[in-house]
């Protein structure tokens, strides 16, 4: 069932009367007139907003009727029903002041985020390709980010006329096609699958005070979104260059995450900043709720800043701070929080192209204090950054780890550098840094935070030729191998921009980590030559390249690989060897992607013992605590799509110092025995996995324990059907 809460009709009357008061009065500024006072600007603009401020409530307790009470816990659900219910009595209730309207939106919001889902799924991220919305449509966004309100995620960016041309034909460079078309917005829960919601803002769209549309714009780009707790108000600075104003921050507003926005204010210069307008910019929201514009200066780029945004309306960024500065520019600035920590990274100043990650970190717990000098992100410096440039951070809380994405940018002004506009890798801390893991596939799971490889995953880096934006002899990510000569040449296979080129007596390697497994090598040649790839057994696997004129696709099979360092290796023969798009990519297996977790303390699983919440580290709200009992079995619920294998794996914790065996019972029949072994201590949570067959539709999936000590601490069941 859904949760359904009484809702009157609004009425639009006052609504037609404020906006027409508030149109008439506002004229148009005359040519030069940029500099326009924000806080003489707010009370016209609010007075349009009385009404609709309320409509945008509604737009969210509709969305928000939809949640089903049995997919959550029920701590979770309680608050957030009683917000639920408070802010329909807000909608009906005509006479409702504005403050009134916005803490309902906070309050809603708030209980929202809080809500703690059952079960959840990993969902597969697939880089090197164009992205599509849940209807099939293309994804075009660009230079934006992705918030979180309430317990959905939004995803705003700039849809360009040439991010149409680059999906048409993906095989050219595309100049100065950057003439904007709308800002879109998506939403998810998974942040893997995007549902289009509306254009909030397009070509039409009143410059207010300014005069005219954003269509006479000459640039608009590199967005934000802020809520504001106090108007209830949905903020978007974005930068504008227009002819009549130059640059600068243009605010638009709206009433809910996907409604139209409407002007807000422009502001020409940011105190501190040298000069007007912003460099590349970002919105930051702290955990507190406070938001900052991350931005560089527009001229030189060479200082960065962090300015809050003024919290009465988020309408205008207060004297900023500066934090770094180097004298050969930044772009692409962007920031992230990580385990208390802030992290403010960009990228090299050369026009939107692929670059390493360069970052500052905090030294201080606060965002406007000290910062360390630029260092290189680790993980970055093999492919430059997966092909791309500094877009914008998501960070996810999970209820096992916290994961940061890196949203990179690969468009440099559409210039043909790669497949898809957008990719996604996970950043990580690793000891008392970060690390960049870049990855052509891998699965995400939104609840918990947790990532994993995904088998189509290519273990070879810059696989393209495509990171180097120009000629060099040095083609990133690969270490030259004997005297001759090595460069990168124009004109790869398929239409790709750039290959790989070694001549008779030299060549390249690249060495990666992989699990143990199968593989299969897959490259584009043309010439002669050799490519190897070593295990770290030292076992070699050769595939002769014999001489070809035209590009010719190569594949070996079969190459088991044990768990460590793979080395892959290439050779030119009695002539050039040019050889582009490698790939290595694990054979079989099953897909993790399709995995769904059953909570030990969900509704769909039997708990012989007691729900406790002692030990942290935990997902959901608890751990099945069983009973020291060899009949205190816990037992799960599990549908399969089709009849076929599964694998299951069990989340568990034995702080005893043996281990707690039990048998695996699916239907009915016992298929194996588990042995639990000790994991050291009762926070020391660790997976057991087994491979199963399951029957279409309801399964029954229990654990015996096979001595009196019972089982070890049960917390969560991941089950994932084989790929088809």
């Amino acid at each position: 069932m859904t949760f359904t809460v009484r809702r009157s009709p609004r009425r639009w009357g006052p609504l037609v009367a404020a906006t027409l008061f508030a149109l008439a009065s506002a004229g148009h500024a005359s040519p030069g007139s940029a500099a326009v006072d924000e806080t003489q600007a707010q009370p016209e603009l609010q007075t349009a907003a009385d009404v609709t401020n309320a409509d945008g409530l509604e737009t969210l307790v509709s969305d928000y009727e939809t949640r089903i009470p049995t997919e959550y816990t029920i701590d979770s659900w309680e608050p957030f029903a009683e917000a639920l219910t408070a802010a329909a009595d807000v909608v009906e209730d005509d006479s409702a002041s504005e403050s009134e309207v916005a803490d309902a939106k906070t309050e809603l919001q708030t209980a929202a985020e809080e809500l703690e889902v059952l079960q959840s799924t990993f969902a597969t991220i697939t880089n090197n390709t164009f992205w599509k919305d849940t209807a099939g449509n293309p994804i075009y966004s660009q230079g934006g980010g992705v918030f979180k309100f309430g317990d959905t995620y939004y995803w705003y960016g700039v849809h360009y006329r040439g991010a149409e041309s680059y999906l048409a034909n993906p095989t050219k460079k595309y100049d100065d096609q950057v003439s904007f078309v709308s800002i879109p917005v998506y939403s998810s829960q998974d942040l893997v699958n995007w549902k289009f919601e509306n254009d909030i803002a397009t070509t039409s769209t009143s410059l207010g005070r300014l005069g005219g549309t954003m269509g006479d714009a000459g640039w608009i780009g590199r967005l934000g979104v802020a809520y504001n707790e106090n108007t209830g108000k949905y903020v978007l600075p974005v930068q504008m260059w227009h002819p009549a104003h130059e640059g600068g921050v243009l605010f638009l507003q709206g009433n809910s995450p996907t409604g139209a926005f409407t002007f807000g204010n422009f502001q020409p210069q940011i105190v501190n900043s040298p000069t007007q307008a912003t460099g590349d910019q970002t919105v930051f929201t702290d955990e507190d709720g406070q938001d900052y514009l991350i931005f560089s200066n527009s001229e030189g780029r060479a200082r960065a800043f962090v300015s809050k945004l003024r919290s009465s309306d988020s309408l205008y960024a207060e004297p900023a701070v500066e934090i770094g500065r180097d004298s050969s520019g930044r772009e692409g600035n962007a920031m992230f929080k990580l385990d208390g920590k802030y992290y403010m990274c960009a990228s090299d100043l050369h026009g939107w192209n692929t670059s390493v990650n360069y970052c500052l970190d905090s030294t201080q717990d606060r965002i406007q204090g000290d910062y360390t000098d630029y260092y290189t992100m680790p993980g970055t410096q093999m492919d430059y950054s997966h092909v791309t440039q500094t877009g914008f951070f998501i960070t996810v809380e999970g209820t096992v780890q916290d994961t940061v994405i890196y949203a990179g940018d690969r468009w440099a002004d559409f210039a043909w550098n790669g497949i898809g506009y957008n990719q996604w890798v996970p950043i990580t801390k690793e000891g008392t840094g970060i690390r960049f893991h870049s990855m052509s596939q891998w699965q995400f799971n939104a609840t918990t935070g947790e990532f994993r490889v995904a088998p189509g995953n290519n273990y070879i880096l810059n696989p393209d030729i495509q990171a180097d934006r120009i000629i060099v002899s040095n083609v990133v990510g690969w270490t030259r191998t004997g005297s001759g000569g090595v460069t990168n040449v124009n004109g790869g296979a398929n239409g790709s921009r750039f290959a790989l080129q070694v001549s008779n007596g030299s060549g390249v390697r690249q060495q990666m980590q992989v699990p143990a497994g199968t593989y299969t090598l897959g490259l584009h040649t043309k010439g002669s030559g050799r490519v190897t790839v070593t295990g770290a057994d030292g076992t070699v696997h050769t595939l002769n390249v014999s001489s070809s004129s035209g590009w010719t696709k190569r594949e070996l099979t079969g190459i088991v690989l044990p768990a460590g360092t793979a080395t892959v290796t290439v050779t030119g023969g009695s002539g050039n060897l040019i050889a582009d798009q490698f790939s290595l990519v694990r054979q079989g297996g099953t897909d993790p992607g399709s995995a769904t977790r059953h909570e030990a303390e969900g509704s769909g699983a039997t708990c012989t013992g007691t729900i406790d919440a002692n030990h942290t580290g935990y997902s959901g709200s608890g751990f099945c605590n069983g009973a020291n009992a060899d009949n205190a079995y816990a037992e799960f619920t599990v549908q399969a799509s089709a009849a076929g294998t599964a694998s299951l794996s069990l989340r568990y914790a034995n702080g005893g110092t043996t281990g707690r065996p039990g048998d695996l019972i699916v239907n009915g029949s016992i298929v194996a025995t588990t042995a639990f072994a000790s994991t050291g201590s009762w926070t020391g949570w660790t997976t057991q996995s087994v491979t199963v067959q399951l029957r279409a539709g309801a399964n029954t999936v229990r654990w015996d324990p096979t001595t009196a000590d019972g089982l070890p601490n049960v917390d969560y069941l991941d089950v994932a059907q084989a790929a088809d």
